[in-house]
């Protein structure tokens, strides 16, 4: 929602003050009846002046808390829902005391220096998380899951080459029945980084090795226009004709990090909430 200021009503007009030295003619006298007229007028004004505030007050705080509000939480302003998942609101996690975010100035190195765990988008509301992809630190034998049982020796032998940190993951799955994995790996440059994307996933070429259950893939172009300054994204689908559930996965190319996707469904893996995670992701990594 577009940030609204609120005007505060100008301040009444304020009498000059007598200048130094300057005479201050006294009023004269008042007759008796206008001054008794006017005792009931000033308590009428008195009594609108109050009723003004008090709807004055009123006013700015419903404008206040409509500015705070989502667009579907406004009265009359409710649209319907496009697919997208209710995540909690996101924040960047504090840095070590001396370290800079990458990208900035002074990082050339693009290292990701606040802990992975927290760069992990989190589970949208109503999701049941896997207690096995909680959020913390996995082996890399559960990353290996994610590909062929063939691919995963190979795939294994080169994360032994390329000086791997350490990989964060989180899963859950939502009422509709779609699987969603985040993994995310940090390794110890954006040289290792970037040779394991192109040499071992292979992801400029054939869609990467092949998730575990997938047969064949094609490019997703429809994350194509989400653009980041800093980030690579690279984005599939399984190809028809698939089994009884299709999956899609990305993998988000950030400086030292590598961010993996996937997200499965029974039927079709929907496309709106695999973008709307992709891109929140790719924002927590930027």
């Amino acid at each position: 929602m577009t940030e609204q200021t609120l005007t505060q009503p100008a301040a009444a007009a304020q009498p000059d003050a007598p200048a130094p030295g300057q005479q201050v003619q006294a009023p004269g006298p008042v007759p008796e009846k206008p001054r008794k007229s006017r005792r009931p007028l000033l308590r009428g004004i008195a009594r609108w002046t109050a009723a003004v505030l008090v709807l004055a007050g009123v006013g700015t705080g419903t404008a206040m808390g409509i500015t705070a509000m989502e667009r579907s939480e406004v009265p009359g302003l409710a649209t319907e829902s496009d697919g997208r998942w209710e995540y909690p609101r996101l924040a960047l996690p504090a840095l070590p005391a001396g370290t800079l975010r990458p990208y900035t100035e002074g990082n050339d190195g693009e290292i990701h220096h606040a802990d992975l765990r927290q760069l992990l988008l989190p589970a949208p509301k109503g999701a049941t998380v896997d207690p096995k992809l909680d959020g913390g630190w996995v082996g890399l034998d559960t990353y290996l899951a994610h590909f062929h049982a063939d691919d995963r020796g190979a795939v294994k032998e080169a994360l032994a080459e390329s000086a791997l940190r350490h990989v964060a993951a989180r899963g859950w799955t939502t009422p509709d029945g779609t699987s969603t994995r985040v993994y995310l790996m940090r390794f110890t440059s954006v040289a290792f980084a970037e040779a394991f994307k192109d040499d071992v996933l292979d992801t400029g070429t054939r869609g990467s090795r092949l998730p575990d259950g997938v047969d064949g893939e094609t490019v997703d172009s429809s994350l194509r226009d989400a653009r980041f300054s800093y980030l690579s994204l690279y984005s599939f689908d399984e190809r028809k004709p698939y089994g009884p559930e299709q999956t899609r996965w990305a993998y988000i190319q950030a400086g030292d990090t590598l961010g993996l996707v996937v997200q499965s469904r029974k039927g079709e893996a929907l496309a709106v909430p695999f973008q709307q995670t992709v891109v929140l992701q790719a924002q927590l990594l930027g």
